[in-house]
Formats: C-alpha cells, sequence, structure tokens
C-alpha cells in the first residue's frame, strides 16, 4: 500500500549540512508542478512525493541508466512489489536498503541534487 510521503516526517535537524536545494525541491512538494529544470529522476521523485506512483513509474519505465533503475526500483519498493524492486535494485547496482521509504526517498534526492 502506497503512503503520502511526509516531509514532515525527515529528521532534518540532525543532519548537520541542510543542503538549500533539497529544501527548495521540499517546499516544491506543494507546488502544482514539479521544479523547473529538475532531472526526469527528480521529476519522477516529486510525483511520488505527491502520491502519483503512475506518473513517478510512467518517467523512468522505459529508461535503462542506473539511475533510472534506482528510482524505478525504490517505486516498485514503495508499492510493495519487492520482488520487481529488487531486480532494479540489481540492475541499478545496488541492494535493497534497510531503512524506510521516507530515508530512501531523501538519500535519493540528495543524491539527484
Amino acid at each position: 500500500m502506497r503512503r503520502p510521503i511526509n516531509p514532515a516526517s525527515h529528521n532534518f535537524l540532525a543532519l548537520k549540512k541542510a543542503s538549500m536545494q533539497f529544501e527548495t525541491f521540499l517546499q516544491s512538494i506543494s507546488s502544482a508542478t514539479a521544479p523547473a529544470k529538475s532531472s526526469v529522476y527528480l521529476r519522477a521523485m516529486w510525483h511520488d512525493a505527491n502520491n502519483e506512483w503512475e506518473q513517478a513509474h510512467a518517467l523512468v519505465d522505459s529508461l535503462q541508466d542506473a539511475t533510472a533503475c534506482w528510482v524505478h526500483a525504490y517505486l516498485h519498493r514503495r508499492e510493495g512489489d519487492i520482488g520487481n524492486a529488487d531486480y532494479w535494485y540489481r540492475r541499478a547496482g545496488k541492494t535493497r536498503p534497510s531503512v524506510s521509504l521516507e530515508q530512501e526517498w531523501e538519500l535519493i534526492v540528495r543524491a539527484l541534487l
């Protein structure tokens, strides 16, 4: 079952070096559209944060690069399709993380910024 990302649930105070870009991206989640000039990967993560899984998936579904595979893996993990998620993690050269979905979302977004 998919749950919307709650930006307030992140423990940002624990981060010594808060990224202004990350904060800006978080603020954009309440906007009607993803930030201008954001990558296809960030747009997918933006849609996911807005509980628009289908739109997020459509953006990366046909892409084959490692970054797209990582986002794709996360999306299937979020969906609850662990077998499919593990396939995409392998394609991305990663293993399924043991952190929460919210923590993984933040890790991916920070890596993409």
